[in-house]
C-alpha cells in the first residue's frame, strides 16, 4: 500500500465523487499556508481561547508530513473551500483509533462554502482511505458543540463510542465517533 501523503495515495481521490464544481485531492506544499487558514476558520467560534490549538490548526505542513492531507478545491477559482487529515492508528496524530482502524483530524469547511455537502465529500474520502487500507472502522473525536457535525456523522452511519471518550485538557471533553466498516452500507 501507499503511504499516506504520497503521490500514489493521492491519486484515488481525484477520482471520488464530490459536488459539483468541487474535486478532493491531496494538497499540494504551496497550499498548505491557506490550508491551515482554512482551517481555522473552520473552527471559528468553537474554540474560545485554547491560542495553542489555533496554532496547531495552521501547521499544515505537519499534518501533511503525518497523515494524507485532503482539501476540497473550486474546480474553476481554485479555491480551498475544505480540508481533512486522514490519519493512521499509531501515527503522530491519531488520538482514538486502534490497530485496524482509520481515524480523521481537523474536518474544517470554510463558513461560506457550508451547506454544499463539502464536509460529507471529505468524509467519505476518508472512508474510501480506509477501506483501501482494510480497516475495519474510522473514528473521529468532537467536542460536545460541534452539533452539525454530529449530525453529519450520524447521517454518515458514525455511532456514539462513549467508551473513548477522553480529556485532551481539563476543561475540553472529547467525544468519540466510530463507524464500522464492515457493516453494509445504508441504501
Amino acid at each position: 500500500m501507499n503511504p499516506p501523503g504520497s503521490a500514489a495515495a493521492a491519486r484515488p481521490h481525484d477520482q471520488l465523487a464530490a459536488p459539483a464544481g468541487v474535486r478532493i485531492r491531496q494538497a499540494r506544499p504551496d497550499e498548505y499556508e491557506a490550508v491551515g487558514e482554512v482551517t481555522v476558520a473552520g473552527y471559528a467560534g468553537l474554540l474560545a481561547a485554547d491560542r495553542h490549538y489555533v496554532d496547531d490548526l495552521r501547521k499544515a505542513a505537519h499534518r501533511a508530513d503525518n497523515a494524507e492531507l485532503l482539501v476540497a478545491v473550486d474546480e474553476h477559482t481554485g479555491e480551498i473551500l475544505g480540508t481533512v487529515s486522514f490519519v493512521l492508528p499509531g501515527s503522530a496524530y491519531a488520538e482514538v483509533s486502534r490497530e485496524g482502524e482509520g481515524e480523521f483530524r481537523m474536518l474544517a469547511v470554510t463558513p461560506a462554502a457550508r451547506g454544499r455537502g463539502i464536509g460529507e465529500a471529505l468524509v467519505e474520502a476518508c472512508l474510501e482511505r480506509a477501506r483501501k487500507y482494510h480497516f475495519t472502522a474510522v473514528a473521529i473525536s468532537t467536542v460536545w458543540d460541534m452539533r452539525a457535525a454530529h449530525r453529519l456523522y450520524a447521517r454518515m452511519g458514525f455511532h456514539r463510542a462513549p467508551e473513548r471518550d477522553w480529556w485532551p485538557v481539563p476543561e475540553v471533553e472529547l467525544f468519540c465517533y466510530l463507524k464500522d466498516l464492515r457493516e453494509p452500507a445504508q441504501p
